[in-house]
């Protein structure tokens, strides 16, 4: 009987979560990944949702809204933003950190 519980409630959860979207990519700035621990933010329908770059500066988001958003990267004391779309499927994002005139600016690549 625990058994069954168990499997009712892995089957639930693995459906709420195939409707989610998942917005992952990575994050360079020159032609080398970013560090580990850069913090990345995505903001969707004003639910925002937050991850970390690993050592490869891919990042990885679970957005349970579809619609237009914007992601912020968090680099040192530097916060730049781009717009981005958050869909019920998986969607591959992955950004250029370029800095011009002095300014960080993040663009897609």
């Amino acid at each position: 009987m625990r058994i069954t519980t168990t499997l009712m409630m892995a089957l639930i959860l693995s459906a709420s979560m195939a409707m989610a979207g998942e917005v992952y990519g990575t994050i360079t700035q020159g032609d080398k990944p970013v560090a580990a621990g850069v913090k990345v933010e995505i903001s969707v329908l004003g639910k925002v949702y937050e991850a970390e770059t690993d050592k490869f500066g891919s990042y990885r988001v679970l957005v349970k809204e579809k619609g237009k958003g914007t992601i912020t990267v968090r680099l040192n004391k530097e916060v730049v933003s781009a717009g981005l779309y958050s869909y019920d499927k998986a969607t591959r994002y992955d950004w250029i950190l370029q800095t011009t005139d002095g300014a960080l600016s993040l663009k897609r690549k």
